[in-house]
């Protein structure tokens, strides 16, 4: 690992002046959303280097043909290497790898004063237990901790400033996402009924579930099918507990798989502590998310459908309210491989180079 390392100030800094950008882990759909994205930036001024964990003379178009060049090639696949990185002068790098991967490799680039974007679930939760899920070990605990305490959770709407600055953001999980959105303003304003509970009906496509088939993904069991999978259990339960400040007593969350290659329809019952109005409910949406250019806040009775958030980095949000002023149906609506997974990192990016954060997304 490198003996010195630079102060976060500084790495910033440098940054900013000329982001030099790197990817590893291209052949996923969130990997190829990323180069996608990036190919295309307006303000990078060079193209990101592109790496895997093959010596084979790869191109971009063996992975991801939808992003071949006329020859049918595109940028080459290098593969992974810290003195590559160091060479080419790489400050940034996108970590589309797998949970375990990011939290090995992670303190050794920030030790090499590369700031990290990590689309994994390595750096996300702060509480051990809810890290528990992933099962991950660290070569070194204390180091590992430390880096744990400065890792910023990816939600630009809610941690901005923070992510400006750090050197380590932890790309959100796609359900989590679509909920946190939803209920953040509310759950800031004190307008919700907690001890009464609050209930997330989650549905996302099947390429959430990632590039790599199982029995569950196959056109066979997908095709024509609604099944429901993770209660209890799933992953990003724990994202919506630190992030909204809740219990597992306040919040239930049940993700299911739909028939559809991509999006995510999260549907969510609460009560509002005090009976109130579509106005008061509206207004706590826009005033939250006043300047925030990647949220669309739908009047009532208007609610988001996937089809329009499909292919874009918006996460459009809706509701609706019971006469009785005290039942609340919110509707949240998202592309898991966007804004729930590459967009948001380029998002992501953009603050950290002090960029607008929607540059390169609409």
């Amino acid at each position: 690992m490198a003996d010195t390392i630079t102060t976060a100030t500084q790495s910033n800094q440098l940054l900013e002046k000329e982001p030099r950008v790197a990817v590893m882990g291209v052949s996923g759909y969130s990997g190829g959303e990323l180069v996608r994205l990036l190919l295309h930036h307006p303000k990078l001024t060079t193209n990101p280097l592109l790496l895997g964990r093959s010596e084979t003379n790869l191109h971009l178009g063996d992975l991801q043909p939808q992003l071949a060049t006329a020859d049918g090639l595109g940028d080459p696949i290098h593969p992974f290497s810290w003195d590559l990185l160091t060479e080419k002068g790489i400050n940034l790098l996108f970590l589309a790898t797998p949970h375990e991967q990011s939290r090995e490799w992670v303190p050794e680039a920030l030790a090499r004063n590369i700031r990290v974007v990590d689309l994994s679930g390595a750096w996300r939760l702060q509480e051990a237990k809810n890290r528990d899920v992933y099962k991950l070990t660290d070569a070194n605990p204390e180091e590992a901790a430390k880096i744990q305490t400065e890792a910023v959770f990816g939600a630009p709407e809610l941690h901005a400033e923070a992510i400006a600055g750090a050197r380590l953001v932890a790309n959100p999980g796609c359900y989590s996402t679509s909920v946190i959105l939803a209920l953040a303003p509310l759950v800031k304003a004190g307008l919700l009924d907690l001890t009464h509970g609050i209930i997330c009906d989650s549905k996302s496509g099947v390429s959430g579930a990632g590039k790599a088939a199982t029995a569950k993904t196959h056109f066979m069991y997908a095709a024509d099918n609604l099944s429901a999978y993770g209660v209890f259990s799933h992953r990003h339960t724990g994202e919506l507990l630190e992030q909204l400040h809740l219990t597992e007593d306040q919040i239930q969350f049940t993700p299911h798989l739909l028939p559809i290659p991509r999006g995510i329809l999260s549907t969510i019952y609460a009560r509002l502590a005090t009976p109130g109005t579509p106005e008061q409910i509206e207004t706590a949406f826009r005033t939250f998310y006043a300047g925030r250019s990647m949220v669309r806040i739908h009047a009532t009775p208007g609610l988001p459908q996937i089809q329009h958030i499909v292919r874009t980095n918006f996460c459009d949000i809706g509701f609706q309210l019971a006469k009785d002023g005290k039942r609340l149906v919110i509707v949240s609506c998202l592309d898991n491989l966007l804004k729930g997974a590459a967009g948001q990192a380029v998002q992501n990016m953009n603050l950290m180079v002090g960029w607008n954060e929607s540059e390169g997304l609409l």
